[in-house]
């Protein structure tokens, strides 16, 4: 079945990643479903995974493309996997479905290695893009030998050349990435410096609900409310409001003993209320896929341990695909996460290996034996030496 969302596009999800001496990764290989769990121990390369899909959006992105990708993430020798050793060459790979279980609409490669000479830039080795398996790209092409600066840029980033597959250059400058801090939530006029595009860490979050529309905010404010009310049974009448100057925030009423219930606005929420009402909004504002690294911060385990069931509820109703990397027990006791949702990540000598859970025999024994992935997958990926304690 088709997944659409509410206006009635048709929405797409990453079904399968091949990827090829990017960071930590020497070679992936790994199917995908609309729910991702990226599970594993510290410097596995959980967010070096995710970093996949906000470097195509990087590329895609006006004002992006590839040079500027490449640089941001400090050249090609800083996003190439040390255990490449004589291979030069970073590829990814991305295939997109229209929903799970289905064959690829769209498949997109990208080949990169470092100028020799010169400038020491990126250069493409190759582009390729495919529609229902018939290639509609295959570069370099007869004008890329006339002129070898052509290999400086993608046709994804060009408006000009992407015509026939813009559908993939939409879809990846529209992944959305999240891990509000809630510091600079609070107070965004402490922290100066340039602005981080896509707003990651949620400095601008009180200017993007001023700018949605009054009616699609009070909607989803109250459905924000509403799903707060499990975590934070005190808070009432979360509204939108702007003060006498002009400047955003965010209020609600906290019952408390006294008679009178008091309003607090944003800078006395707690953290993982903050953090919750960000997860919550984002989850409501799009139906791009949406990467959420750690949701669990700041949050107790009660409230931990009702994220799965809640993001899915969300997602499924915005049509769209959530990858999430967590460390959390919690988060991973949910019994309606299953094996094929989970990827494991192994680091070795030769890079940090990936694999779906559900491809392990025992692993899906157990699952389906009723335990839980906490239960299974996470001893799996725990570090192969525990931290041992000074002695004193």
């Amino acid at each position: 079945m088709v997944t659409a969302c509410p206006d009635g596009r048709v929405t797409m999800i990453v079904s399968r990643i091949v990827l090829k001496n990017w960071r930590n990764f020497q070679k992936v290989d790994v199917q995908m479903t609309d729910r991702v769990f990226l599970v594993g121990p510290n410097a596995s390369g959980k967010s070096n995974f995710l970093d996949v899909f906000r470097f195509l959006r990087d590329i895609a992105k006006p004002g992006g493309g590839l040079q500027k990708a490449v640089k941001d993430r400090g050249g090609v020798s800083k996003i190439r996997c040390l255990a490449a050793r004589t291979d030069p060459v970073v590829e990814i790979e991305i295939f997109l479905s229209e929903s799970p279980g289905v064959p690829p609409k769209w498949r997109y490669s990208i080949g990169i290695e470092q100028e020799v000479r010169g400038n020491r830039q990126p250069l493409l080795v190759h582009e390729k893009v495919w529609m229902n398996n018939r290639i509609l790209l295959n570069r370099p092409d007869e004008s890329d030998g006339i002129d070898k600066l052509r290999l400086t840029q993608t046709h994804l980033e060009q408006i000009n050349s992407n015509k026939r597959f813009r559908e993939i250059s939409d879809f990846f400058e529209s992944v959305q990435y999240l891990h509000i801090v809630p510091q600079l939530l609070r107070h965004p006029e402490a922290f100066p410096g340039p602005e981080i595009p896509g707003d990651p860490f949620g400095r601008k979050f009180l200017e993007r609900l001023a700018k949605t529309p009054e009616k699609v905010r009070k909607s989803r404010l109250k459905k924000i409310e509403t799903a707060l009310q499990t975590a934070v049974p005190q808070l009432k009448n979360l509204s939108f409001i702007k003060d006498d100057a002009g400047v955003p925030h965010l209020e609600a009423v906290y019952e408390h003993w006294r008679p009178k219930a008091g309003k607090q606005r944003e800078d006395q929420f707690s953290d993982g209320t903050l953090r919750l009402i960000g997860l919550l909004w984002s989850l409501l504002e799009g139906d791009s896929l949406l990467l959420l690294e750690e949701p669990e911060l700041s949050l107790n385990a009660g409230i931990v341990s009702k994220l799965a069931p809640l993001i899915a509820k969300l997602q499924r109703q915005r049509g769209r695909q959530v990858m999430i990397s967590t460390h959390s027990a919690d988060l991973l006791s949910d019994k309606g996460i299953g094996g094929e949702m989970i990827l494991m990540l192994t680091p070795s000598q030769e890079g940090t290996q990936i694999r779906l859970s559900s491809s392990d025999a025992e692993i899906k024994m157990l699952l389906d034996s009723g335990l839980s992935v906490a239960d299974v997958v996470l001893p799996r990926t725990a570090p192969q030496r525990a931290l041992t304690a000074w002695a004193i």
